[in-house]
This record gives C-alpha cells, structure tokens and sequence, in this order.
C-alpha cells in the first residue's frame, strides 16, 4: 500500500506479529483439560487448532516468500532493518499494538550506518497506557531480542535510547558485486499495478508556456520511476481541445481560408490567429451568433466542422511535438474531446442515486466535507470542466483499471481536484485504501525579480523560445570551457543539447515541486554546486577513468566477475554504503511523489565520489611518462558501480547524459 510508507514497510511486522499471536493461542490449546471444556468443545477446539495451524503455516511460508531477495535486484537496505527491528519490537513486546518503527541513515560514521529511534516514541505510547519504562531499557529489550540475520555486524545503544546499527561489510561488498554483475535492478513487485499520469495538458491553439514546462518534466519523470520499478504505465495529455473558442476560431477559419475542405490552410502562427478570432469574437455581434451556431455544429459532430477542429487541432499538436521532440517525452493524447461521449452517462448516474441539487438552472453536486459543489451541467444545458473531470477519473478506475491516477498540475487547481476525488468516491467508483488517487500540485515558475516568469514586455514566455535560448546559452558554456577545441562537432552537439535540456529539466526537479522556483540560466548552467551542469560533468569524469587508462571493457567485465569489492578505507566504505541507498530513496519518492529527494541524492553520491576519488588512487601514473602503473581494480569497480547507479537516477529524471563533455 503506497499510500502509508509505515504500511508498506512493516508489513512482514506486521506478519511475524500474527504468527506470534497464533503460537500464543495454539499453545493456549495444548491442554484443554485444564480448561475444563465439555468433549463437544474439546472436538471445536481441536478443530480450531487445526485452522490456526493452516493459518501459522501459510504465514510463515508468505513472510519467508516476502522476506527471500532475488540475488539480482538491488536490496532496500532500510526496509530490511525495518522487518529485523520489526521482529526485535514484537518478540521484545508482544502486548504493545502497532508500535512506532523508524530506521534511518546515520548522518555521523562514528555512531554507525543506521540508527533505529522506535524505543524513544515505544516509552510515550506505554506511558500513556501507564507503563513507565525509560526509553534506554526499552533500547536495551529490543537489542536483546534482534534475529539471526545477514545484515548487522553489531548494534549499541547511545544517548536516551537510539540504537546504532553497524553493517557487516563482507555484506554490502557482496551487495555491491551483485549490482556490477547484474546492473541496477529494483526489488521486483509482488503485483503489476497499473498507473495512470495526467500531465502536461495544454491547451489546443494556445502557446505551450511556463507552466506545462513544469507538469510536462515532472509528469514525465514521474512516469520513468514508475516504469523503471515494474509498473504499468500510462502517460495521458489531456489536452484542452473542445469547448466554445471552437466555434470562433471555426467560424474564422471559414472566412480566412473558404477552401479549408480542400486545400489545407496554411495557418503559421496559431497564437496570432487565435486572437484574430477572439477579437472578433468580441467586437462583432454576426460573428459571435455564427460562432455560437458552429459550436452547436461541431458538438452535433457534422463532417466538416469536425475537419475544421481537426485542422486546428493538428497544428497546434505540430507545435506541441516540437516541445516534446525537445525534452524527449512520449505522450498519448486523450483530451476532453475523447470524453465527451462519457458525460451523459455520468450526469444520469450521479442523478439516479440522488447527488444532484439544482440552482438556479445548474445540476451541482456536493461532495462531503468540501465547501464548493461541482458543477455538472450549466444552465444553458452544457457541460463543464467539472464533469469532463468525473468522466475521466470513471474512466481511467473502470475502463483503464488503473491502481494508482496522478494528476500533475499547479497546486491552483488543488481543490477543484480535492472535489472531484470526494464525489468519486461518493459516487462509490472507489476505495482511497485500494486505489491510490492524489494530485500532485507545484508552485509557479518565477523570474529572477521573483515576479511571475515573464517577457520583457509582459507576455507569457513561449515555451519553444526557451528551449532555444537554453541551447544558446548551454553552447556558449562549452564554448567558453574550451570544450569546442577538443569535442568533434558531432559531440558538441550531443554536450549542447544534453546541458542545454538536463540543465531546465534538473533546475525543476531538484525543487520541492510544492514550492515556487525562480527560472535563472545562470544558476542552471553553473558547474559548481546542485546541477545538472556539476552532475553531468561528473558522471563523465567517472565514465573517462577506465578510458583514460586503457582498460578494455572486456577487462572490467572479467573484474565484476572474479574481484571482490573491498572496503578497507573510509571512504570506500562512505561510498559504497551511498550507492546501495539508491532503493530506499526510490520507495520515498514512490510514497511521496517529491523528486528533489532524487536530485539531492544523486549530488550526495557525486560529491561522496569526488571524495572517494581524491583519498583513494584509483589508477596509478609515473609522474615522468605519465604511463599507467597500478590500477586498483577494486576501487575500479566502486567507480563503475557509483556510474550505473548515476546513469540510472539521470534516467528517471529524464536527463540524456554523455560519455565526452
């Protein structure tokens, strides 16, 4: 269950709590005599002491099953401390319901690798229940009562009662082998869940702007972990792409281009022509009365005026490929168009079971525990955003059978989405504890003024246009590096554009989403700190240190196989503990849905190299002939498993890196 991280991690606790249980019972019923039963109860007793046994057994054989790690996916660390301190609570405290389990990374080395705080929050829900037992002893019973395991060399107790767990390193040497030998693999599902991402979203005839830049990279980003962990995904534009400005830009293009049904018109710019029609539309009475009348025609579905629609429509996608080709995203368009033919259904439905109030000739809906209705149907009979909204969420839970439905947007329309979830599950579509639906909101993309991100002259910025100066300004970079002097054209162009993108998609996501974040080429392209211009130049000075000492691939494959991944010194252990967080902090953005915890992640594992790599020679050079003396394999390996993993995390965000920058 995704929605409760404490769920989706305790649930083998929760597990070896219930074998406890019933062990409990059955010997409970070992001596029925004692219990001075009548030979009728004896024979129920009997009985149920047969169903109990059945349900030990299938227990235990579903906890070894969820406990068992396939040897060639990555192994979450934290979630294993979780289920062994997990059963450490239970046996310590048998009596005590749900207690707290919290394990996290140690920040300091001198107080170990992980830190188990549960017996701190253990003492206050006791002493609520008028136990009083000091956190340090609680500390102390737990310790006492950790399982046989593969994992922890050796546990103390510090300050009031936090636990300090120590890692054997023969362990996570053999963690780490096992990620060379079969790459970055996460823990596997136990059931394909199917997930549906609404993002990016604009509007039919209208500019791709700021704004969709921010659904569009963190819809897409989205969609990749959720692809790289098993899922099923489905990426959704649901693109604005009916309503009444049809009608007005129809009834224009009738007028501008009479032989539109033949020849196709060449409408360049559709932004000029779009307000072209709005204008008229608001100067002219005749050309409003026919835009009215061609709205009517198109949603009666007449032939030409759906080829009219589908003319604008195909321009404007043309636009929007332009941005997408751009920033690699694939998409499946869907808009409110697709869902018109659903509308009629839902608003009887709704009806049938009585949700429906009229106000002054609208059909609205209350949902429970929200203030605004929706609306369904306006006055003037038609429908709104409202009701296109419940008839995608009914679709995407019957027809798609999704588990999980995000919809990224800015956190403006947060409540309109908090409405339409409450009505559908009003409606009884569905269980919020069986399917995961929530919107993902993200503040506004401000300028360097902290003002809303705007042209000089006050316009919305066109998204093409800055994707542009990104590639402008990224060209300048490597120029003013002296990279075009070593770089052959071709790479040139692969470093420009993978600067130019991974620079605006990085400055985005390693931003809490929630949060306004100011727009600066400047501070993206920046080499020094938290970017994707330090990360990626990085990543390929990782990638040059088995090529600039002549070591063949066939070589390292050969040293995946047969070396073991020592770590003697300090910082190959730093390091190699840093590369093997990689599933914990994917399971946190799975929970969470924030992505910076990604970002900020990946500049930890770079800047932990970088220390690794100044303490620690890798490839040794006569300082005369600068010829390869002593290569340290071992530490060859750290710097291969450190590159996989970063390949692998620029996957997720969408960032296309390269081997020469």
């Amino acid at each position: 269950d995704l929605r409760n991280p404490d769920v989706y991690c305790s649930r083998p606790y929760s597990q070896w709590r219930e074998i406890k249980l019933l062990q409990d019972e059955i010997e409970r019923l070992r001596d029925p005599q004692e219990l001075n039963f009548t030979s009728s109860q004896l024979d129920e007793l009997r009985e149920e002491n047969s169903r109990l046994k059945y349900r030990l057994n299938i227990l235990k054989r579903s906890l070894q099953e969820e406990m068992s790690q396939n040897d060639n996916e990555m192994l979450n660390i934290n979630q294993r401390l979780q289920q062994i301190f997990g059963e450490a609570i239970n046996t310590a405290y048998p009596g005590l319901e749900n207690p707290p389990l919290t394990v996290t990374p140690n920040q300091q080395a001198k107080f170990g690798d992980y830190q188990c705080n549960s017996a701190m929050a253990m003492a206050q829900v006791m002493k609520a229940k008028g136990q009083k037992i000091s956190p340090r002893e609680i500390a102390e019973k737990i310790v006492q009562n950790i399982p046989n395991n593969e994992l922890i060399e050796r546990t103390e107790i510090a300050g009031p009662g936090f636990i300090n767990v120590h890692l054997k390193r023969m362990f996570v040497s053999k963690l780490l082998s096992s990620l060379l030998v079969n790459g970055v693999k996460p823990p596997s599902l136990k059931k394909k869940k199917k997930v549906v991402v609404d993002f990016s979203s604009p509007n039919i005839a209208k500019e791709m702007h700021v704004g969709h830049l921010r659904s569009t990279i963190i819809g897409d980003s989205m969609c990749r972990l959720f692809e790289f962990l098993g899922y099923e995904v489905l990426r959704l534009n649901h693109v604005g792409d009916w309503g009444t400005q049809f009608g007005m830009l129809i009834a224009h293009l009738q007028d501008k281009f009479p032989n539109y049904l033949s020849v196709s018109p060449p409408i360049g710019d559709l932004q000029a022509f779009y307000k072209e029609s709005k204008k008229r539309f608001d100067e002219d009475e005749e050309f409003k009365r026919r835009a009215y009348q061609c709205v009517v025609k198109l949603q009666s579905k007449e032939p030409d005026f759906i080829k009219a629609w589908n003319l604008i429509c195909d321009v404007s996608r043309n636009e929007f490929q332009k941005v997408y080709n751009c920033l690699d995203i694939r998409i499946e368009e869907r808009g409110e168009s697709y869902y018109q033919d659903m509308m009629t259904a839902v608003i009887k439905e709704f009806e049938e079971k009585g949700l429906v109030q009229l106000d002054e000739g609208r059909k609205i809906v209350f949902a429970p525990g929200q203030s605004i209705p929706l609306t369904i149907v306006k006055s003037d009979g038609g429908y709104t955003y409202d009701t296109s909204d419940l008839a995608a969420i009914k679709n995407r839970i019957f027809d798609e059978k999704a588990d999980i439905i995000i919809y990224v947007t800015d956190s403006g329309q947060a409540v309109h989405f908090q409405v339409v979830f409450a009505a559908a599950q009003l409606i009884g579509w569905y269980d919020p504890k069986v399917i995961r639906v929530e919107h993902a909101g993200f503040g506004v993309v401000l300028g360097e003024d902290k003002k809303k991100f705007k042209t000089r002259s006050g316009d919305t910025v066109r998204l093409m246009d800055l994707l542009e100066e990104g590639l402008k300004r990224s060209m300048d970079k490597l120029k003013e590096k002296g990279r075009d002097k070593v770089l052959t054209p071709e790479d040139l162009v692969k470093a420009q554009r993978a600067v130019a993108f991974g620079c605006i998609k990085y400055a985005d996501l390693s931003h809490n989403r929630i949060n306004d974040y100011v727009f600066s080429f400047d501070k993206m392209l920046d080499d020094r700190g938290n970017t994707a211009a330090y990360l990626l130049y990085a990543f390929t000075r990782i990638r040059s240190i088995a090529r600039l000492a002549n070591i063949q691939e066939a070589t390292l494959r050969t040293a995946v196989e047969t070396t073991e991944v020592l770590l003697d010194h300090e910082k190959e252990w730093k390091l190699g503990k840093c590369i093997l967080r990689f599933p914990e902090i994917l399971q946190k953005i799975t929970d969470d849905l924030l992505l910076h915890t990604l970002c900020d992640y990946l500049y930890e594992l770079a800047t932990t190299f970088t220390e690794f790599y100044d303490s620690c020679y890798c490839v040794e050079k006569d300082r005369q002939t600068g010829e390869v003396v002593k290569i340290n394999m071992c530490r060859m390996l750290l710097c291969e498993a450190t590159a996989a993993v970063m390949a692998k995390g620029f996957d997720i965000l969408g960032i296309n890196p390269v081997e020469r920058m």
